[in-house]
This record gives C-alpha cells, structure tokens and sequence, in this order.
C-alpha cells in the first residue's frame, strides 16, 4: 500500500508547479495526439487526458484509454466515478501506466454522469468525496486532486464550497480545481453549463484566502494568457484553461514557458510546431492510424494569423483522404502566405 505521506516529495513537486498552467480535461478533445502538440508547444504545461471512467477500467479492461507518449510528461488523468473502492482500483491501473497524477471529476454536468452518480452530482455528497479521494491516497503514491464547481441547482456556493473543500482536504487532497460556475443539472444542457452560469471569480479568491494551505486553481472563462498571468499575479496558485486552449492553442501556449513559468528560452512558431509534428504523424499512419485524427487538433495553430482560414479548409478538405499524408499537411502549410520582411 503506498504511502500517501509521499504525496509532495521530490517529483510529484514538479506536478504542483506545472499546474500554475493547466489544459482542462475535454471530452473527444483532450486526446493524446492533442496533448503531444500541446507539449510541444509548452514543456512546462500540466496536461490532462479525458476523463476516463472507472468502470471502464476495472470492469470494462479498457486500458486502452490510458494509451499516452512519453513526452506528454507532466500529464494527469482524470478519473470519474463515486465507488470509493473502484475508483482506488482505477487509480492503481493509471499509477501503473505511469501517469503523474490522478484527478478526480466533480465538475461534469452531462446526463451521462449524472445517470451514473459522478461528476459534478458529487457536489452534494462531500463525505463520499472525502471517502473517494482516501481510498484512492491508500491504493497509489501520486497525487490524488479534485476539478469541481462552485455548487449545483439550489445550492448556495458561499455554504457548500467551504465544506466541500474542507472535506477533501481533510481526506488528504492537497490541490483542487475550482470551474467558478454553478452547474444546473436539470434545465440546461453540458453545453449551456459552460456558458450560462455566471462566473464568480471572487469567490474562487475567498477559497483561496480560506484555505492558504489548498493549491487553488481557477477554471472557467479565462481566455488568453494575459488573464491567466493576471490571475496568479492576483494570488492564485494555478489557472486552468480549456476551449480557448483547444481553438487558439498557439497564443495559450507558445509563450506559456516564459510568461507563467520563467523560462529563458525562445517561444516557438505555430510553423516549428507543423514541423515538429511531421515525425508523430509519420509514425502514427505506419501503425494504421488516420491522418485527421492528429490534424483536427491541429486546424486553431493560426488562428488569428494571416491564412488561417486557408489552413483550416486545405486540412478539412484533404486530411480525411484515403491515403492522407503528411504531404498533405506540408501542402496545407503552403496555404499560408509568406511572412512580411522589413
């Protein structure tokens, strides 16, 4: 049994320090072969998978879920489920394929979660949270984090939060995630979740000024890295960003080494990402894999930038070609037209 002592010792340190920056977890998004152009883009970044689900892993033997690069490194996966004993048996099967995290789900408001009592339904049941993230301490020697929101339907987050965060870190959770939206679990859709609720960014900073002790971090509305850098500035421990990450990838991430982390090397360009790119999609397609399934991760590198949209349509139009290779993407590239000199 591993010791849950260990949680902040030589390593896992790297994690809590990655985490000033964090890629949310995104449902058919967050894949590995996004995470691998993320981590291109940003060394230091904490990346996440999509949730993966207990049950799948312990009933289902989907192990194949768990599939990531070595280079991903640091990365976290996410976990949902609400069976204490389960969810520690999930946690041991994604220690043991090497992750450096595992974050637990208290914040998805799809039906799908609710029918199975996970995500964000567990707001109201702090104890079985508490009860969730001990077991899963017990069973791995990585840290064990929550992702939650600041309440659901008729809660009041100024009376539930304080608790529900006084719960898991008294069960050990030493970082939480805070989404600084309500979740309405009837009468909207996942989709209207991510945008309806107002946000309540100050009570994100009461938490933090509650618990000095509990890494915090903010997601939820953050959408480019000046509000990002404004938010640490603030006393925030961490951001975490998720659409604006996914669409606009290259001014989230190209500068995130040096601007939240302190690096001195140089941001890279949206095109050395391309090229970068060229050898993983080479060896995904010699192993059966499918061009568009790297290159629709790959259609916001420009965006904002000259050529963009033509970028976009040549990789829509071509990349799901049988026999699409990276000359398409080569050809894509040409589509964007030559950077000005002076």
């Amino acid at each position: 049994m591993a010791n849950p002592k260990n949680q902040e010792k030589s390593g896992f340190s790297d994690v809590r320090r990655a985490a000033r920056l964090s890629i949310a977890p995104m449902m058919e998004w967050t894949d590995r072969h996004c995470r691998y152009m993320h981590r291109l883009m940003s060394r230091e970044t904490l990346l996440f998978t999509e949730m993966v689900t207990s049950p799948a892993l312990v009933r289902g033997g989907a192990l194949h879920l768990l599939d990531f690069s070595p280079e991903e490194h640091p990365v976290a996966v996410q976990l949902g489920g609400s069976d204490p004993v389960e969810l520690a048996q999930a946690a041991k099967i994604c220690a043991d394929h090497g992750y450096d995290e595992v974050n637990l789900n208290c914040g998805c408001p799809s039906d799908r979660v609710q029918s199975g009592a996970f995500g964000a339904v567990l707001m109201k049941s702090p104890e079985l949270v508490a009860e969730c993230v001990t077991a899963m301490r017990e069973a791995i020697d990585l840290p064990v984090t929550v992702k939650c929101r600041i309440g659901v339907d008729d809660q009041v987050p100024r009376d539930i939060l304080p608790d529900f965060l006084e719960k898991i870190r008294a069960a050990g959770c030493t970082r939480a995630t805070i989404h600084a939206r309500m979740a309405w679990l009837q009468g909207l859709s996942p989709k209207e979740n991510r945008d309806i609720p107002p946000l309540d960014y100050d009570l994100v900073f009461e938490m933090k000024q509650a618990f000095p002790d509990l890494h915090i971090s903010l997601n939820g509305g953050v959408q480019d890295l000046d509000t990002a850098v404004d938010l640490l500035d603030r006393g925030l421990d961490g951001v975490m960003i998720g659409r604006s990450a996914y669409h606009n990838p290259s001014d989230i991430l190209l500068e995130a080494d040096q601007r939240i982390y302190g690096a001195d090397t140089a941001a890279k360009t949206p095109d050395q990402i391309v090229h970068e790119m060229l050898p993983y999609i080479d060896n995904h397609l010699a192993t059966g894999g499918k061009l568009n399934q790297i290159t629709r991760h790959m259609l916001g590198l420009f965006a904002g930038r000259p050529g963009a949209r033509l970028w976009r349509r040549y990789l829509s139009e071509n990349a799901h070609k049988d026999g699409a290779g990276t000359d398409v993407v080569i050809a894509a590239l040409e589509q964007l037209p030559e950077p000005e000199t002076t």
